[in-house]
């Protein structure tokens, strides 16, 4: 009977573990996947996210460039796709141009020079620019040696096209001379200077309501001002580069049809010839400017001495005629 109980009471324990088991199991299935099912749904999410964010980016990056630069990267795009209707592909990545400053020296004899000093103020305005500087050398008894000097700003975007209408629509190219300086790590450091003393300054300012007495608030005042005399000079160096960045500057000189060019020649380096030549050109100077203080001097010089020596003459004199005063006798 005792024996009967306890094989009841052992299978009972037996069918509540065996319950207990596949309910953990259960529950532990439903948990697994609900957090694969949620795991799915975030990926694909993150997926489309990082797909539409990618394609706004290539289209924000296509609106940015120029037309011709676009035209290249969708070009480059169709060819790493391989042309297939469904594959991403990988879209070319350019880098933005840099900051360039772009100078030209262009020689050009003319016909007339005011025509021709005319003609490249209006090519110059035609293009969005304007002449920063005019020099005219003109004799009227020979106008055929008259010569000009011009200096024109040209946009970027229209500075080799411009360039070639100044060389080919004024008269005949002498010279041509063309440089292109790279300062974009000089607007970054000046770009990057400048955000510093904005962000500076204002934190100056909000440390200047909390200052307690007079001389920490003079002295927070007084690194404001600091702080401002330097972002005026960031500001005005930013400016600077930026107008150079944007407008290419052209030296025009047109010459008339007998006037001679300009020769510049380079000059030699430092030797010992050059520098006996200089030392003997020095002390000639120096002699020359000395005899013509001298000479200068001289006169009055002249006039102070005699001068002198009258009053010298006169106090001799003066002296001569005064009465001398008689000799004491001695005491008896």
């Amino acid at each position: 009977m005792l024996n009967t109980r306890g094989l009841t009471r052992r299978g009972a324990r037996a069918g509540q573990t065996r319950y207990q088991a596949v309910a953990a199991l259960a529950i532990g299935s439903a948990i697994l996947g609900g957090g694969m099912f949620l795991a799915g749904c975030s990926g694909s999410s993150s997926s489309a996210s990082s797909a539409s964010g990618t394609s706004a980016r290539s289209a924000a990056g296509s609106e940015a460039l120029p037309a011709p630069v676009a035209a290249a990267a969708g070009a480059a795009g169709q060819n790493s796709s391989g042309g297939q209707p469904g594959s991403t592909g990988t879209t070319a990545r350019l880098a933005p141009a840099g900051d360039i400053i772009y100078t030209a020296q262009l020689t050009i004899r003319a016909p007339s020079v005011s025509s021709a000093t005319n003609r490249a103020a209006q090519i110059a305005a035609d293009a969005g620019g304007y002449v920063s500087d005019e020099t005219t050398s003109a004799n009227p008894d020979h106008p055929a040696e008259s010569t000009a000097s011009v200096q024109l700003k040209i946009p970027v975007a229209s500075y080799p096209a411009t360039l070639s209408q100044l060389s080919a629509g004024l008269g005949t190219q002498l010279a041509l001379k063309q440089q292109a300086q790279d300062v974009t790590q000089q607007v970054a450091d000046v770009n990057s200077q400048v955000t510093s003393d904005q962000a500076a300054i204002a934190a100056l300012r909000a440390l200047l309501s909390h200052a307690g007495s007079v001389s920490g608030l003079l002295s927070v005042q007084n690194q404001i001002n600091a702080e401002e005399t330097s972002l005026e000079s960031m500001l005005a160096q930013q400016r600077a580069l930026s107008h150079e960045t944007s407008y290419a500057t052209v030296t025009l000189t047109i010459l008339g049809p007998k006037a001679k060019p300009v020769v510049h020649r380079p000059k030699p380096p430092p030797s010992l010839a050059g520098g006996l030549g200089a030392g003997w050109h020095a002390l000639r100077v120096t002699v020359s400017w000395t005899l013509a203080v001298l000479g200068a001097v001289a006169p009055f010089a002249v006039i102070a001495a005699l001068a002198a020596l009258v009053i010298y003459r006169g106090r001799r004199w003066v002296i001569r005629r005064r009465p001398r005063a008689p000799a004491a006798s001695p005491e008896s």
